[in-house]
């Protein structure tokens, strides 16, 4: 990093100055606590996210040093819930990712679905010749739970998913939200979400690699045990005398 760019002594000291006051202001917040979802507190907390990851990096580019701890971000963490606290409607959000892996299979299902029901009044019979077409058909005939059960025999792969469940003070009227059915969803009304991604997979094959490795140290070290007591073994046989042969 240049000189012209490179973060200045005292700004280095001035982030770490803001991050005792952010310190500060969150054990106060902690203290003072309203209940268990207070405001303040998670306001408090961003504030000291923040003010850390600016520390961070300014300690970082100057004297090249990290801190030894980190703090996760807004984005990692809901907002503490502020909807009713006995909704009378809810909205349930689906994100599903797939990757197109085998066109020819996929394509290949959608023929069998059209042949299946040739007047099922599409209109294209060259629907199925193309991906974007074949989709079409495959999402049009299956629920979205039996395309996720099945994704492998259309010839997909599945990526990250989410699932939010949002609280309402009223059903909305029918139409009114199908223009943009995902726009506005206010964060502090997520009841609960569950993510599914290969990032968990990963943090687990991690962990079975470290056991892996432990379990390879025992071996080795049961094998170089069994190995001593072999040797014990032998020199012990060679201090007998040998048998006499007339006996």
């Amino acid at each position: 990093m240049s000189d012209a760019v490179q973060p200045t002594a005292a700004e280095v000291r001035a982030a770490a100055e803001a991050v005792k006051t952010a310190l500060d202001r969150h054990l106060a917040a902690v203290e003072g606590r309203s209940g268990e979802d207070d405001p303040a507190v998670y306001e408090a907390f961003n504030q000291l996210a923040a003010a850390a990851e600016i520390y961070d990096e300014l300690l970082y580019d100057r004297y090249d040093e990290v801190t030894p701890f980190e703090i996760p971000g807004a984005e990692d963490t809901l907002p503490p819930y502020t909807g009713p606290e006995e909704p009378s409607a809810l909205s349930v959000l689906i994100r599903r990712d797939y990757a197109v892996v085998e066109p020819q299979r996929l394509m290949a299902q959608a023929q069998r679905v059209e042949a299946a029901d040739p007047d099922d009044g599409t209109g294209d019979a060259e629907a199925s010749g193309t991906v974007h077409g074949a989709l079409g058909i495959l999402f049009g005939e299956f629920e979205p739970d039996e395309i996720a059960s099945r994704h492998k025999e259309f010839g997909l792969e599945e990526g990250d998913s989410t699932l939010w469940v949002t609280a309402s003070d009223d059903q909305a009227d029918p139409g009114e939200w199908l223009e943009a059915p995902f726009e506005g969803i206010d964060p502090q009304r997520v009841i609960c979400r569950f993510d599914v991604s290969a990032v968990f997979d990963e943090d687990v094959d991690d962990t079975d690699e470290a056991d892996e490795d432990v379990v390879d140290d025992v071996d080795e070290d049961v094998d170089d045990d069994v190995e001593d007591d072999l040797d014990t073994e032998l020199d012990e046989d060679e201090d007998l005398e040998p048998l006499d042969s007339d006996r």
